[in-house]
């Protein structure tokens, strides 16, 4: 059979630079993630299935308190949550980054402390809300003028909260024009450009329920340049100056998001984390001395870039179709589970594991079992031309935005989460079975 030229970002059989740095070849075509046997765990849990190295997770944030020690870390939990992922970003000292009661009564429950949450959402619901003021939040993230009065009145007289603006800098950066939320004319913040900021700050400071602590800015997702967060900031600085001389208020913090990017294949940039800390500190330093400012507390809020690469998911081969010169390898999963590739044209490199393969490469395209064409996993990768139904597949990096995203198209049911560490594996979030479906349809 013929070979196809494969594209520069295919990685080869044996380069493991992308996946959890426990990752490592076992005999027969072989791999293990944390020290469990990733073949074992297809066989003891089914498939689809992912996996989550939790030493890949605790080292991640250990390598953020490292770059950042005197900035506030979050995790940004809509990256993937559970109720051990809460425990793990506890015990490392990070704090969370939620936008929904949900994910915030989620932490609660799992005994994560309230007041090291902040709150986000363009459209914070009621319940949203009466949830953050229940349990206690540390910050509310304002989001649009309305969301003032609706906040205040919901503190009630004689109440306190503290609030955050999110402002929109007018910087363009992210991999992908969904994930851009820097710039004007999209759903987030409030714009510098046409003072909306500014005026959300003067409302806030009138309101005696509101006690306004800072800024917060997020210029999009999967960046790879520190070049964009240091005009951010100089631009954060600059409004923490005009609302320091037109209301006489010096506001302590300035929280500038996360959005770090991570590389899902091999030779892919990544953002540089300690070039960022670093240049980070010198922005702030320099540009507060400029506008006679005192240096606010740093916050960041990772998400991709501490679960994305932690993260490993297992796929079973059901067919292989050969149509001329492509061919597809379908499995038993698809866009219910990982959305991404539908939405952004996300790329991954999968791997076959279990089983080892001296066959030529051949360029292949991975595609789900949903009735869908846009239903592809990985185009274009490179896979054993020998491969066939019942191959086991991994992709690497897919810790963030894969469940967290999933939904129930077809009523397929969304994967099980296996945590691996020290050579165990244990059942994190069990799979979604039929009896789920059948239980929310109350109808008949």
């Amino acid at each position: 059979m013929t070979t196809v030229t494969l594209p520069e970002v295919t990685a080869g059989p044996d380069d493991l630079s992308v996946w959890p740095t426990s990752a490592n070849r076992l005999p027969h075509g072989g791999l293990a993630v944390g020290g469990v046997c990733l073949a074992e765990i297809a066989e003891r849990f089914d498939t689809p299935v992912y996996v989550l190295d939790e030493g890949e997770v605790r080292a991640r944030c250990r390598t953020y308190r490292d770059a950042f020690p005197d900035a506030e870390v979050l995790y940004a939990a809509k990256a993937f949550l559970s109720r051990a992922m809460v425990r793990w970003i506890d015990e490392e000292g990070l704090g969370l980054d939620v936008c929904s009661a949900g994910e915030l009564e989620l932490a609660v429950t799992a005994g994560f402390p309230a007041d090291r949450m902040v709150l986000h959402g363009n459209a914070k619901s009621p319940h949203d809300i009466e949830a953050a003021l229940r349990l206690g939040v540390g910050r509310i993230v304002i989001d649009s003028p309305s969301e003032i009065a609706r906040l205040a009145a919901a503190v009630g007289t004689g109440g306190s909260q503290k609030v955050m603006v999110r402002v929109v800098p007018g910087i363009m950066a992210g991999g992908h024009e969904k994930i851009r939320t820097g710039t004007d004319e999209q759903k987030f913040g409030l714009a510098l450009s046409d003072g909306s900021a500014q005026h959300a700050v003067a409302r806030i400071l009138g309101r005696r329920q509101l006690e306004l602590v800072g800024l917060h800015c997020h210029i999009g997702s999967q960046i790879t340049d520190v070049k964009p967060y240091v005009a951010a900031v100089r631009r954060m600085v600059g409004l923490m100056a005009r609302v320091r001389d037109t209301h006489g208020i010096v506001l302590p913090e300035l929280d500038m998001g996360g959005g770090h990017g991570i590389g899902y294949h091999p030779g892919e940039p990544v953002l540089d984390l300690t070039a960022l800390a670093r240049r980070l500190r010198a922005e702030l330093t320099v540009s507060c001395a400029a506008a006679k400012l005192p240096v606010p507390r740093l916050a960041i809020e990772p998400g991709r870039a501490i679960a994305g690469p932690a993260g490993v998911a297992l796929y079973r081969v059901l067919a292989v179709k050969r149509t001329g010169e492509r061919v597809f390898v379908a499995v038993d999963g698809g866009m219910s589970d990982n959305p991404r590739p539908a939405l952004y044209g996300v790329r991954y490199a999968p791997r076959l594991v279990g089983r080892p393969s001296t066959a030529e490469p051949r360029t292949t395209t991975v595609v789900g079992r949903h009735c869908e064409a846009g239903d592809i996993l990985a185009a274009d990768v490179a896979l054993p031309e020998d491969i066939h139904p019942g191959d086991l597949l991994a992709v690497p990096v897919a810790g963030a935005y894969h469940l967290s995203m999933a939904s129930g198209y077809n009523m397929v049911g969304r994967p099980p989460v296996v945590a691996v560490h020290d050579g165990t594996a244990r059942l994190l979030i069990r799979r979604e079975t039929l009896a789920d479906f059948r239980s929310r349809d109350i109808g008949d």
